[in-house]
């Protein structure tokens, strides 16, 4: 059964593999209140903006996430939303990567800028969970180890099989410690703040 399928970073048998997330769109309200909240706030990039080439009355925005990926919205003349439906297909959440050590600025600025949120310790990572201008689950996540990016599944898989081993519900900072240890990669520890652990939402 699919539910019941092995968690590893090997390769799996399908008739082709993907390289990589090249870019996410999101329908959006409107140019000014989405560079307001991605390039003003969050700190990314505006590179290029051009018509959406399925529909010309809209504009097409891409914004570089910090690692080169993309995340772009089709805007018009649309008012930002107060939140977002749930429900299958739907999206439950965006989560983008964060320097530890600016997480304290991170957290003033959103305060600053009139933005609630809250703040998690996952087990095996910390995060700041806010709303951007149409209401949609922003994670803002800061690794609590330094984890080489070309080792970050290998890493994860060897944290599941920990926690399995242990019984844990989820994998917390322990399996992680340990994973990064047992792939005989050196233990540097972030500092960050302490935080609520395991499960929780935004307020």
């Amino acid at each position: 059964m699919t539910d019941q399928a092995p968690v590893t970073p090997e390769l799996p048998d399908s008739p082709f593999h993907t390289t990589g997330t090249d870019h996410i769109t999101i329908w959006g309200s409107n140019a000014e209140d989405t560079i307001a909240f991605y390039r003003d706030l969050l700190g990314m990039p505006l590179v290029l903006r051009q018509p959406n080439l399925d529909d010309p009355s809209q504009t097409h925005l891409f914004f570089d996430t910090g690692d080169g990926r993309i995340l772009t919205f089709f805007v018009g003349d649309r008012p930002s939303a107060r939140g977002q439906r749930a429900g299958v297909g739907a999206v439950h959440h965006l989560c983008f990567s964060v320097d530890p050590d600016e997480y304290e600025e991170i957290m003033a600025a959103l305060e600053e800028a009139g933005y609630r949120y809250n703040v998690f310790d996952r087990g095996i990572f910390h995060s700041i969970y806010t709303h951007d201008n149409n209401g949609l689950v922003i994670e803002l996540s800061a690794d609590k180890y330094e984890i080489p990016n070309d080792r970050r599944g290998e890493i994860l898989a060897k944290a599941q099989e920990l926690r399995e081993a242990d019984g844990a519900e989820y994998a917390k900072d322990e399996h992680l410690r340990r994973a990064i240890e047992e792939l005989g990669l050196e233990v540097n520890k972030h500092d960050l703040p302490d935080a609520s652990a395991g499960v929780g939402g935004l307020e």
